[in-house]
């Protein structure tokens, strides 16, 4: 029997591990990114073509990392997928067109308008979400599901 050896990885790095995807995930972006389909897309919305090559360099250390448990890979890793989730969050970070809230708006919870709760009960949504309301009345059940 073969046993799991164990792993000593700093906090800081611990705390980051969520960020890390599976292998296939990299693949399957790095794949779109060289596609005909990625590429037309690419040129349409930025102008230029990007590189791709950060996704494949990811799929590499994402693999080195799960056969081998190489920790320099798993930091290059978690160091890519930073960069990429502050790349994503800067238009949010650098706003300045909107404040954000520091709390909700007073009234968030006041009830909604008659005309409003009466074109409710007629639309698709209410008639669907009365029919479910009936069929978990008749069951005598909950959705609620403790395991």
């Amino acid at each position: 029997m073969t046993e799991k050896k164990e792993l000593h990885l700093p906090d800081h790095i611990k705390e980051k591990m969520f960020m890390v995807r599976n292998k296939a995930w990299y693949e399957e972006e790095y794949a779109d990114c060289k596609s005909i389909r990625g590429r037309f897309h690419q040129y349409f919305v930025h102008g230029y073509l990007l590189d791709c090559s950060p996704w494949k360099r990811d799929a590499d250390n994402c693999e080195r990392w799960t056969k081998n448990q190489d920790r320099d890979s798993l930091e290059e890793l978690i160091d890519s997928e930073t960069k990429r989730r502050e790349e994503r969050l800067k238009p949010f970070t650098e706003n300045e067109v909107w404040e954000p809230r520091t709390s909700p708006p007073g009234n968030w919870n006041s009830p909604l308008p008659e005309w409003m709760v009466e074109e409710y009960k007629t639309s698709y949504l209410g008639i669907k979400a009365s029919e479910f309301k009936d069929l978990i009345a008749d069951k005598g059940t909950s959705l609620c599901n403790i395991m």
